[in-house]
């Protein structure tokens, strides 16, 4: 019997190692409001030439994604605007994480707007 118990945990385990894997691979899910699932590790998209103007993202009308290189390896939804010469986005005033990582030499990265997908170095302004 205890075979049997020692089999059905190993299994469980098992599957719940498969479920939670396949949950976190298959973010990032568009929408940012109510008790939607963070996005994830992946950030997806098709790579793109960054645009002359990045203000053209602004008629996108999505939230942007963003991932740094590096660990740990989340995509995070930012408010932005679009301008010229790149993105502007907004962060917490009191040194949050991903702006401490900015900080800390941590620029290299991607961003996501619909489905293009840009490699970004981000600047503290």
């Amino acid at each position: 019997m205890n075979g049997k118990l020692k089999i059905a945990g190993i299994a469980t385990g098992v599957v719940l190692l498969i479920s939670a894997t396949t949950y976190v691979y298959t973010a990032p899910y568009a929408g940012n409001e109510g008790l939607q699932r963070t996005p994830g590790v992946r950030i997806g998209g098709t790579d793109t030439l960054a645009p002359n103007d990045f203000g053209t993202v602004n008629d996108v009308g999505v939230n942007l994604l963003m991932k740094l290189g590096g660990f740990p390896p989340f995509v995070i939804y930012l408010s932005y605007v679009g301008a010229p010469e790149g993105v502007i986005t907004a962060t917490r005033p009191d040194g949050g994480y991903w702006a401490q990582r900015v900080r800390d030499g941590d620029t290299d990265g991607w961003l996501r707007t619909g489905d293009a997908t840009y490699a970004m170095r981000a600047t503290k302004i």
